[in-house]
C-alpha cells in the first residue's frame, strides 16, 4: 500500500467518525520559542490542550509534517532514524477518552483493505499499557486482545508529558510482530526491532509538577477535561504495510536512495537495526542522502531558505551533508539536479504543491549546492596550506582548532578534513576538534535556555483571557469607541489601579487599536478613563485573542472595571495603512517581473515607509527595480478600490489569493484586494483606494541572506519630501559642475574615477618609498648570536600591506643560507604594529615569527612560523617592540 494511500485511509477513517480534518501546519509555523520546527502532530493543537484557546471542534485528525534534528549525526546509522517524518494523529478535546480511542485504533488497524482499513493481522498486534492503567487494559481485552499480548510497562515507555509542568498521562502503544526473521519472540519488552511500534495513544488525564526527567515528576491532580492525543508514525506503518525492513525502503524514500546508488556506483544493501558506520560507510552515506534530500525538499517547499542562522542554518547543514555524502561516495558532479526531482516525484502524491512550486524550490536548492561546492574548493586550498605548515613544523597531526576553524568558519566538513589529511600522511587531533564542538554546543544550549520562556510565563495573560474571552478588535471600521477596562497589569501581575507616571498594561473588552502583527506596526493613541488619561505607546497580542495595550498614565488615576474612551492616533494609522497597501503592491509587482518564486519573507509597515523582504536566488537588476517602481505608481494613478472580506481558506486559494509561506491559517481568512491587481491573505489595515498612497519611491534593494533580498521604500508625503531633497541636491551639484542636471551623474562618475586613479598613484609612490631602502637595510643586518637581524621602522603612516612587503623584501635580500630575522615596526593612527619575517635557516635554529611577535606583545598576535604580525600598543612603543625581538633572539 502506497504511503499516500495510507494517509488517505487514515484521514477518511477518522473523518467518518466525526473528526474535523485539519491540514498539516507548515514545518516552521509555530509560535513556541523553544522549537525551530513542528516536531510532533500535537504541536499545532497545544493551545487547546493547555486551555489557552477554545478548540473549534471537539475532535480532529491530521497528518502533520515534522522535523527532528537533535540526533542528525546519527541519521543513516539506524534503519528507522530520519530528520523528516509524518505523524498521523487523531485528537479529542474533552470529547471521547480511552473507551473511544482504543476501539478506533483497533478498527482501522485490523479492518480489511477492501473495507478501507489497513488489514493488519489482529493476532500479531501487541498493545502496551502503563503499569497501573487497568482501564486501558480492560478495554484492550474487550476488543479481543488476549491477556498474554497486553504488556504493562513503566514511565520510561508508557507515560507522556511535555517535559514541563502541565498536562500528562499514561500511554498505550501498538506494536506489530514482523515475524521471527526480525528477532526473538516475547513481545516488545523483549525485542523492539521485531515488534515494531506504529501507534501511540496518549491519555491526558493528570496535571504534573516538579518535572526533573521523563521518569521523575509529581502528579498534582486530575485535569478537569481529559484529552486524547494519538500519534501514528506514517513511515513506520508504511514499512509494515509495504513489507519492507525500514523507512529507507518505503515508496517515498527508496527511489531517492536508488538514484543516489546509481549515480555513485555504490550498492545499497538493506539492513535492519544498527549499521556499523566503520564497516558499512556506503550504506550509511546513501541513507543520509535519501533522508536529507527529502527533508530539504520539504523545508524549501514550506518557505525555508538556506542561511547561516536558525531554520535556514538547519536546512543548509542538511543539504551540505547530503552533497558531501555524494562526494564521499565518489560522485563529483552536481548531485541535487539528479536527486531533487526524484524526491519531488516521491512526495507530490501527498503534497501536490511540491510539483507546482518545484521551479522555486529547485532554484534555491541548486544555488546552495553551487555555493557549497565553491566552499569545498576554497576549504581545500586552506586545508592544503594547514597541512603544509603542519608538515614543516614536523608535527604528525593537524591541530583540532584548525580542523574546527575549517568546519565552523568555512563550512568545510570534518570527515573531508580527516580524509584529505590521511592522504597526506597526517592524522587530525579529533579529540581537540570534538572538545571545541562540545563547547560550541554548550554555548548554544545555554543561549537556548536563556531564551526559553516555557508555557508558564504567560499565565497572567491567559487568566485575563479565560475570565473575559477574546478581545473584540473594531479597528477595521472605527478609530475610536467606548470600552470597559477589563484588567490592568503591572510587572506581569494584575493590579486594581494605576496613577500618574505608572507604566502599565491595559486590556479592554473591545478596542480599535491594532496590535502589532503581520509586519504592521501597532497603533498609538489615548484612552480616557474617568479622571485619568492613558497614553498608548505599544499594542501586542501575547496570547491569541488577547489585545494588550502598553501605556503610561499621563494624569489622574485609572481603575479596572471603569468605562473609558479609546482613540487611536489617526494620522499614524493612515500613514501605516498606506505603507501596508504599498507592500502588497510591491509584492505583487515583484512577482510580475521575477516570477512566482519571489515570495514574501518578511515585512515592516511603518508610518511613511516600508521594508519588504522576498525570496529570490539572485539580485534584482536596477532596470527591473525601476520598472517595478513605475508599475506600482501606475496602479496608484489608476485609483483602484481596496476591498477586504472574510472567506474560507479553500475559496481564498481558489480565487488566487497569495498566502505567506510558513504561516498557519484557520478555516476562515481575511482577503485584501487592490482592484484585480493584487489579492492577498492579510489581517492588517489598508487604505480605501490605491490613489490615497500618493507616491511610492523605492530607495534600495540588497541581499540580507542567502536567497533573500530586501527592498526599502517611502510612501506618500515621505516619498515626496525625499524627492524634493534629491532635487535640491542635484540642482546644487549641477551648479557646482556647471552642467545640466541630467549630466550630473556622469560628471560625478568622472570625478570618482579620477580620485581612484590618484589614490592608486599615491599607493605606488608610498610602496616605492617604503621598499626603496630594503637593500641597504639588508646589507646593514646586525649579527645576534649568529642570526642576521634587521630591526627597523617603516615610514609614518605606511599601509599594512606595505609593511609586510618590506619585511619580506628585506628577508629575501639576505643570503638564504644565513639565519635571518627581520622585524619592521610601524606607527599609524596612534598605534604601533609589528611584522616579523623569518627565513628557513632561522626556523631550523628554532626561531618562529609567531613566537617572536607573541613575545613582543605579551602573548598576543599571530601568524605562521615564517611571517607573523601584531598590533594595538601605543605608537611610542614601536622602538621597544624591535628591542624585544632582538632580546628574544639573543636569549634563544
Amino acid at each position: 500500500m502506497k504511503t499516500a494511500e495510507i494517509k488517505r485511509r487514515y484521514l477518511a477513517h477518522f473523518e467518518a467518525n466525526g473528526h474535523a480534518v485539519v491540514p498539516s501546519a507548515p514545518l516552521p509555523a509555530i509560535s513556541d520559542p523553544n522549537l525551530l520546527f513542528v516536531n510532533a502532530g500535537m504541536v499545532q493543537f497545544v493551545p487547546y490542550f493547555l486551555g489557552q484557546q477554545t478548540p473549534p471542534y471537539p475532535r480532529a485528525v491530521s497528518v502533520q509534517k515534522c522535523i527532528r534534528t537533535p540526533d542528525i549525526d546519527e541519521v543513516g546509522k539506524t534503519s528507522r532514524h530520519g530528520t523528516f517524518f509524518q505523524m498521523n494523529g487523531n485528537f479529542s478535546f474533552g470529547d471521547y477518552f480511552k473507551a473511544g480511542a482504543i476501539p478506533l485504533a483497533w478498527e482501522l488497524s485490523t479492518k480489511s483493505v477492501a473495507e478501507g482499513g489497513f488489514g493488519l493481522d489482529a493476532e500479531r498486534i501487541w498493545p502496551t499499557v502503563y503499569l497501573d492503567d487497568d482501564e486501558a487494559y480492560d478495554i484492550w481485552r474487550s476488543v479481543g486482545v488476549p491477556a498474554e499480548r497486553i504488556v504493562r510497562r513503566g514511565k520510561k515507555d508508557n507515560y507522556w508529558s511535555m517535559g514541563i509542568p502541565g498536562p500528562a498521562g499514561p500511554c498505550s502503544e501498538l506494536f506489530y510482530d514482523r515475524g521471527p526473521a526480525y528477532g526473538r519472540e516475547g513481545g516488545p519488552e523483549v525485542d523492539e526491532d521485531r515488534y515494531l511500534e506504529y501507534w501511540n495513544l496518549v491519555f491526558m488525564q493528570y496535571e504534573i509538577a516538579d518535572v526533573t526527567s521523563k521518569e521523575h515528576f509529581r502528579i498534582v491532580g486530575e485535569l478537569p477535561r481529559k484529552n486524547i492525543d494519538t500519534g501514528m508514525g506514517l513511515e513506520r506503518i508504511a514499512s509494515i504495510l509495504q513489507g519492507v525492513d525500514n523507512l529507507y525502503e518505503i515508496d517515498e524514500v527508496r527511489p531517492i536512495l536508488d538514484r543516489a546508488s546509481e549515480l555513485s556506483g555504490k550498492r545499497y544493501g538493506a539492513r535492519s537495526g544498527q549499521v556499523a558506520a566503520e564497516s558499512h560507510p556506503d550504506d550509511v552515506r546513501l541513507r543520509v542522502v535519501a533522508d536529507h534530500v527529502r527533508t530539504a525538499l520539504m523545508l524549501i517547499g514550506d518557505g525555508v531558505t538556506p542561511s547561516n542562522e536558525g531554520r535556514g542554518y538547519v536546512l543548509r547543514r542538511i543539504m551540505r551533508r547530503a552533497i558531501r555524502a555524494m562526494r564521499l561516495l565518489g560522485y563529483q558532479d552536481r548531485a541535487l539536479p539528479e536527486l531533487l526531482p526524484v524526491a519531488r516525484d516521491c512526495m507530490s502524491p501527498s503534497y501536490p504543491e511540491l510539483a507546482t512550486e518545484f521551479d522555486r524550490i529547485s532554484q534555491y536548492a541548486y544555488a546552495e549546492e553551487d555555493a557549497f561546492l565553491s566552499t569545498l574548493r576554497a576549504g581545500t586550498t586552506i586545508l592544503d596550506t594547514a597541512i603544509s605548515e603542519t608538515k614543516q613544523a614536523g608535527k604528525p597531526a593537524l591541530s583540532g582548532d584548525k580542523a574546527f576553524q575549517l568546519h565552523d568558519t568555512y563550512g568545510f566538513p570534518i570527515d573531508l578534513t580527516l580524509e584529505i589529511a590521511a592522504e597526506q600522511g597526517l592524522t587530525v587531533d579529533a579529540e581537540g576538534f570534538r572538545r571545541l564542538m562540545a563547547d560550541q554546543r554548550s554555548r548554544a544550549k545555554a543561549d537556548a535556555k536563556a531564551r526559553k520562556t516555557g508555557h508558564t510565563d504567560l499565565s497572567a495573560y491567559r487568566s485575563v483571557l479565560d475570565s473575559g474571552g477574546p478581545v473584540s478588535f473594531t479597528g477595521y471600521s472605527e478609530t475610536s469607541r467606548e470600552s470597559t477596562v477589563r484588567a490592568l497589569l503591572s510587572g506581569g501581575a494584575p493590579v486594581a489601579a494605576a496613577v500618574e507616571g505608572d507604566t502599565i498594561e491595559l486590556v479592554l473588552d473591545a478596542t480599535p487599536f491594532y496590535a502589532e502583527g503581520g509586519g504592521q506596526q501597532p497603533d498609538q493613541g489615548l484612552i480616557t478613563v474617568g479622571g485619568g488619561e492613558v497614553e498608548i505607546f505599544d499594542v501586542q497580542q501575547p496570547v491569541p485573542g488577547l489585545v494588550v495595550h502598553r501605556a503610561r498614565v499621563r494624569r489622574g488615576e485609572v481603575r479596572a472595571g471603569e468605562t473609558g474612551f479609546a482613540e487611536i492616533d489617526v494620522t499614524r494609522r493612515r500613514a501605516i495603512s498606506r505603507s501596508h497597501t504599498a507592500t502588497h503592491l510591491v509584492h505583487q509587482t515583484m512577482r510580475n517581473f521575477l516570477g512566482e518564486s519571489a515570495t514574501q519573507a518578511g515585512s515592516l509597515n511603518a508610518p511613511g515607509r516600508l521594508r519588504f523582504d522576498f525570496n529570490t536566488p539572485t539580485g534584482v537588476a536596477p532596470s527591473v527595480l525601476h520598472d517595478v517602481e513605475q508599475q506600482v505608481n501606475e496602479v496608484l494613478l489608476a485609483d483602484l478600490e481596496v476591498h477586504a472580506f472574510v472567506t474560507s481558506l479553500e475559496e481564498a486559494r481558489r480565487i488566487g489569493a497569495m498566502a505567506l509561506f510558513g504561516e498557519k491559517y484557520g478555516d476562515e481568512v481575511r482577503v485584501v484586494e487592490v482592484g484585480d491587481y493584487a489579492r492577498e491573505l492579510c489581517g492588517g489595515t489598508h487604505v480605501d483606494r490605491s490613489g490615497q498612497l500618493g507616491l511610492v519611491k523605492i530607495l534600495s534593494e540588497a541581499s540580507i541572506g542567502s536567497g533573500v533580498r530586501r527592498v526599502e521604500a517611502l510612501v506618500g508625503m515621505d516619498a515626496f519630501r525625499f524627492l524634493a531633497k534629491e532635487h535640491l541636491l542635484v540642482a546644487r551639484l549641477a551648479e557646482l559642475y556647471r552642467v545640466p542636471g541630467d549630466q550630473v551623474a556622469e560628471r560625478v562618475e568622472q570625478t570618482v574615477s579620477q580620485l581612484r586613479d590618484a589614490e592608486r598613484e599615491l599607493e605606488k609612490l608610498r610602496a616605492q618609498l617604503v621598499l626603496g631602502g630594503a637593500a641597504a637595510l639588508a646589507a646593514q643586518a646586525k649579527d645576534v648570536r649568529g642570526v642576521a637581524y634587521v630591526g627597523t621602522e617603516a615610514p609614518e603612516g605606511a599601509a599594512g600591506n606595505d609593511v609586510r612587503t618590506l619585511a619580506q623584501e628585506i628577508r629575501g635580500r639576505i643570503d638564504a643560507a644565513r639565519p635571518a630575522v627581520v622585524a619592521v615596526a610601524a606607527r599609524a593612527n596612534g598605534k604601533a604594529s609589528l611584522v616579523v619575517a623569518v627565513n628557513g635557516a632561522a626556523r631550523s635554529r628554532g626561531l618562529a615569527a609567531n613566537d617572536l611577535v607573541k613575545a613582543a606583545f605579551s602573548g598576543r598576535g599571530g601568524g605562521s612560523p615564517d611571517l607573523a604580525q601584531g598590533g594595538g600598543l601605543p605608537a611610542a612603543e614601536a622602538p621597544n617592540l624591535l628591542l624585544t625581538v632582538e632580546k628574544t633572539i639573543s636569549e634563544a
